[in-house]
Order: structure tokens, then C-alpha cells, then sequence
């Protein structure tokens, strides 16, 4: 996948070109020289949305998150890994 870049003004005043360009490669808009937006084709996005995971400080949890968490019930095989929550070899 290569990157294609092109400048705000340009991108309004050529839009529909673009948008079929984005089915190929993601168009970079850039304000600026910097860029600002990408427009993709919908199957990356959903691509990258359904692989989206999000990572949080414990002190971002809600009550609801922890109590989900603590009263979480562990299949079997996650005994196994106990051993590595100790200092002692298995």
C-alpha cells in the first residue's frame, strides 16, 4: 500500500477524484504540509476498527469494569500460566 498525499485546497477543489483514488491507496490531506485527515476505502476502515482495542490505566475503570473484572471466572487452562505470577520456577 503506498501513501498519497495531497493539500486541503486541492482535495476540495478535486474531491471525486480522491474519493476513487482512496478505493486504491489512502489519500493523506494536508493543511499546512502537515497532514490532518486520511480518507480510506470503507473495507481498510472497518478492517482497522474491527482490530481496534483500546488501552487503559486502572484509575480510567469504572466500578462497573472492576466488578466485571474481579468477579471474572478463569477457564482451567489459565492455571497453567499461574506460575508465572510468582517467583518461583514451575
Amino acid at each position: 500500500m503506498t501513501e498519497f498525499t495531497v493539500p486541503s485546497t486541492e482535495f476540495q477543489n478535486r474531491a471525486g477524484l480522491y474519493i476513487e483514488r482512496s478505493a486504491k491507496d489512502p489519500v493523506f490531506i494536508t493543511k499546512h504540509s502537515r497532514p490532518v485527515r486520511v480518507l480510506l476505502d470503507i473495507d481498510e476502515y472497518r478492517k482497522l476498527r474491527k482490530n481496534y482495542r483500546e488501552a487503559l490505566h486502572v484509575s480510567e475503570l469504572s466500578d462497573a469494569d472492576m466488578d466485571a473484572i474481579m468477579s471474572a471466572e478463569l477457564p482451567p487452562e489459565a492455571e497453567a500460566l499461574n506460575h508465572l505470577m510468582n517467583d518461583e520456577a514451575p
